[in-house]
């Protein structure tokens, strides 16, 4: 799953893995992810930290905080990488963090690292 308000993200990063043969579903915040959460189980979530009506830290935090998501992986996405915020997103309970614009190789390397195959 990949949240964020920027049609360009999430059209890009839905482009690159859907040639990887991922299935993706795309949310624009996170009141929107919430409910596709819920629907389609996602195997890793990415989200943008900066985005209206609730933020990336929040909606990390509620994904986590709820028994059904705790163990799903969720990396932040953010045009900053500064400490303080990989630190904050740490304390949401992000597993990872990823700074944008990222390449397809950090996309898939995150993806492959959170999300084994079982051969």
């Amino acid at each position: 799953m990949v949240i964020d308000d920027s049609k360009t993200i999430r059209r890009t990063a839905e482009t690159l893995l859907k040639k990887e043969g991922c299935e993706v579903v795309t949310a624009t915040d996170g009141f929107d992810a919430l409910a596709k959460i819920a629907e389609n189980q996602p195997n890793i979530i990415f989200v943008d930290i900066m985005m209206p009506r609730l933020d990336g830290y929040q909606t990390c935090t509620l994904i986590k905080n709820n028994h059904s998501y705790r163990e799903t992986p969720v990396i932040m996405l953010s045009s900053k990488d500064g400490l303080f915020d990989r630190a904050k997103g740490r304390v949401a309970g992000s597993d990872h963090y990823l700074t944008k614009p990222f390449s397809k190789d950090e996309l898939l390397g995150t993806i492959r690292h959170f999300c084994p195959v079982n051969d």
